[in-house]
């Protein structure tokens, strides 16, 4: 069994000298970033690494650990880059005639997770402009303006101490963070794991504060399915296990809620975007649950998270279908939450397709 242990710390001028790259037009994707990839025998998975100089995702508004570049189950594969390329100067993502181009922030891929604390980031409201503040996964960041921009990429003051150790058929990612100025410190770990003998991905998370702050923060996974890149729309189906309501439906030229699911009405092409918030769901964890299915192709898969839902979001584009649920966290200091999703992967019958 390979059993690789890695130490990422970047110091701040290395920090610094990343962002002035990214000013200067770099890409963000680097040519070989760091990655490993790990199986089970049915899955075969290829993980980008944490890396602020060479790293596949360096923004600040996702988690770095965990980035998920492909996941290859019974010939199929469900994640990989919804955008053609990164360029530094867009806000979010732009359409370019064929090409969707991602900012640094946005440019990620798989299912990565987001932290964020009243809309903004953790400490931000406390801070002054020219203080730091904190995203979780991401490290200690330099305030610059009144107004919080969670795609704007924000210099990294600190992004703490990264270690990562590989096994066969898992990673595990740990970051340790502390910045006196705010008062906020933690220890956060994930790992993700391949179960033996199943089409199944855990992603297990833990938080402890080691400050002296509480942290009340917010996390979702953005989900970007590209499954084998078949563009959102009638072959698929999402299912939910309560009966939905929106209080901001989808385009009903594209979309439309039946019950508990969200279908479509048509394949997304240009500029189509399908996204609604995905409200009706109670307070136990049972309703965290998300079914996507594809006749087309003749594959799926099943998210269960282990809390309960804070909110819950569909957004969409032509390239990509991403169910966003969110779930709350409360961490006193010196205490420590915890939460897993389970990932299922699975084929439909030949009569399903």
């Amino acid at each position: 069994m390979m059993n690789l242990l890695l130490v990422i710390r970047v110091d701040a001028a290395l920090a610094c000298a990343v962002l002035l790259g990214l000013a200067a037009g770099t890409r963000l994707s680097a040519a070989d970033p760091p990655q490993a990839t790990i199986t089970n025998g049915q899955i075969r998975l290829k993980l980008f690494l944490p890396d602020a100089k060479n790293g596949y995702y360096r923004g600040t508004r996702f988690d770095w650990s965990g980035v998920i570049g492909s996941l290859e189950y019974e010939g199929h594969d469900y994640y990989g880059p919804w955008f053609d390329k990164v360029d530094p100067s867009v806000h979010d993502y732009r359409y370019a005639g064929p090409e969707i181009i991602g900012s640094p922030c946005s440019g990620a891929v798989g299912p990565v997770e987001e932290f964020g604390t009243n809309g903004t980031a953790l400490g931000w409201d406390e801070a002054k402009v020219g203080e730091t503040f904190i995203k979780i996964g991401v490290g200690v960041l330099r305030k610059d303006k009144v107004d919080y921009d969670y795609v704007k990429q924000y210099e990294i003051v600190d992004p703490g101490k990264w270690t990562v150790k590989q096994h066969r058929d898992s990673v595990e990612f740990a970051q340790e963070l502390t910045d006196p100025s705010s008062g906020y410190g933690y220890i956060y770990r994930k790992t993700v794991r391949l179960i033996e003998g199943k089409a199944e991905m855990v992603l297990e998370h833990s938080l402890k504060n080691t400050g002296h702050r509480p942290i009340r923060s917010t996390v979702y996974n953005h989900n970007f399915l590209v499954l084998d890149k078949q563009p959102p729309g009638p072959d698929f189906t999402i299912t939910v296990p309560f009966q939905i309501r929106s209080s901001r439906p989808p385009n009903p030229e594209l979309a439309e809620i039946r019950g508990n699911q969200i279908v479509y009405l048509k394949a997304l092409q240009n500029e189509d975007m399908v996204e609604t918030p995905v409200e009706g769901f109670g307070d136990s964890p049972k309703d965290n649950e998300i079914r996507i299915e594809n006749r087309k192709v003749g594959a799926g898969m099943r998210i269960n998270g282990d809390r309960p839902l804070s909110s819950f979001n569909l957004w969409s584009i032509r390239t990509v279908l991403a169910m966003e649920p969110f779930i709350a966290m409360s961490i006193d200091p010196g205490k420590e939450f915890t939460w897993k999703v389970t990932y299922q992967y699975y084929t439909l019958p030949s009569n399903s397709k």
